[in-house]
């Protein structure tokens, strides 16, 4: 009998990268289910058949036995936190949790791709498209890959069999003080499971990949550490990881246009805009559009941003995009033009507070031959077409 056979539940946020994954698999595993969003979402697609309800503040109809509440809407709708049922689903199957500050997503899409191509059947949910693997999550028999999230210490709740940690770093500071609790909850986690794999011994693979960077090398290792552990030789698991794509808004191309080429990339923290840039140099000019993601980071890191981002050539910042923050008096994104003024006087800087300024910023500026990135975990992922059209 399928696990949840006979379940009935109902997800709040259900067109969410996350919920619609956890929807998926619910439903695979014999749950009725359906839910509640503000809009269509592309990750709804693979719900289709279920009873999905569209409107301006979240909707519980009656007749569902259990109700799943996306961490957006926690403070709106009572219910079972999302956490608590990623818990109850990873320990339902075999499972491998990816956690850390940096690649979460590109090293649990690497386990996932390596285990899928060695035959393994993996189910996975993951934060973001893997265009190789169909999509974001997936029913299957085999292990099952899944990302863990430290910004409110529910990682701790998550008993897999492997645990992974891809490095450690201070970046919710709204529920860390220091980086030795973010190290501290890590490390706890990490010491309960019955394998796990430490990023920060391992280095970096030898060998070519198919995604570019530094970064992505070291994602590499972590992932093969943790595909061996799951039962799979080294040489089995690097000869189909080099065929790995990458996800999407992981420095994903995003087309070209008058010999200008766009990529587009998730990075929201100074670590990660400097090793995207770093992986995109060609030659070429960097030409940046940032958009800065919390008032909580914006606010302690916004030196850290400027450091990162005069590496580039010509960058262009928005204002914060807000997410599940409130604003705070006096933090915008103007903290990060001002930094990096500090820090690089001179350069081409713009403070464009909306994404089409910026995109219009950035359009009148490049020429053949540059290399452009849009940048930020919000809504910047727009601007990639807004570029292209005005370059056409």
């Amino acid at each position: 009998m399928p696990p949840l056979d006979g379940r009935r539940i109902w997800f709040v946020g259900i067109g969410g990268v996350g919920l619609s994954g956890y929807a998926l698999l619910a439903r695979a595993w014999g749950a009725d289910v359906g839910g509640w969003d503000r809009v269509e979402t592309p990750y709804l697609a693979a719900l289709e058949g279920a009873p999905v309800e569209l409107a301006p503040d979240p909707v519980v109809p009656d007749g569902w036995d259990e109700v799943v509440v996306s961490t957006a809407y926690r403070d709106q709708v009572e219910g079972k936190p999302r956490a608590e049922f990623l818990a109850e689903l990873v320990s339902l199957q075999r499972s491998i949790v990816v956690a850390g500050a940096h690649g979460k997503t590109t090293t649990a899409a690497m386990i996932a791709f390596c285990l899928d191509r060695l035959g393994d059947g993996p189910a996975f949910l993951i934060g973001g498209e893997i265009p190789q693997l169909g999509g974001n999550a997936r029913a299957g028999t085999g292990w099952l890959i899944v990302e863990g999230d430290e910004s409110d210490r529910t990682i701790a709740a998550l008993r897999p069999e492997i645990a992974v940690v891809t490095n450690v770093d201070l970046d919710h500071h709204t529920e860390f003080a220091s980086r030795s609790e973010v190290e501290s909850l890590f490390g706890d986690w990490l010491a309960a499971a019955p394998k796990a794999v430490r990023g920060d011994e391992l280095d970096p693979i030898d060998f070519e990949l198919a995604v570019p960077g530094d970064h992505n090398r070291q994602n590499a290792a972590v992932a093969l550490a943790a595909v061996q552990l799951a039962g799979y030789s080294r040489e089995q698991a690097s000869g189909v990881l080099a065929d790995f794509r990458g996800a999407t808004r992981r420095l994903e191309p995003r087309g070209q246009s008058g010999g200008v080429h766009v990529i587009d990339s998730y990075a929201h923290h100074p670590r990660e805009l400097a090793a995207d840039i770093a992986a995109a140099r060609d030659g070429g000019r960097i030409l940046v559009l940032f958009q800065p993601h919390l008032f909580s980071r914006t606010r302690h890191l916004a030196h850290e941003f400027g450091v990162a981002l005069a590496a580039a050539d010509v960058v262009a910042v928005t204002d914060i995009y807000r997410a599940r923050e409130q604003p705070v008096e006096g933090v915008t994104g103007k903290l990060v033009v001002d930094a990096l003024a500090e820090t690089r006087a001179g350069m081409a800087l713009g403070w464009t507070p909306s994404v089409e300024d910026g995109a219009r910023f950035i359009a009148r500026r490049a020429r053949s031959g540059d290399r452009v990135l849009t940048l930020g975990a919000g809504d910047v992922d727009r601007a990639a077409a807004l570029i292209l059209e005005a370059l056409a």
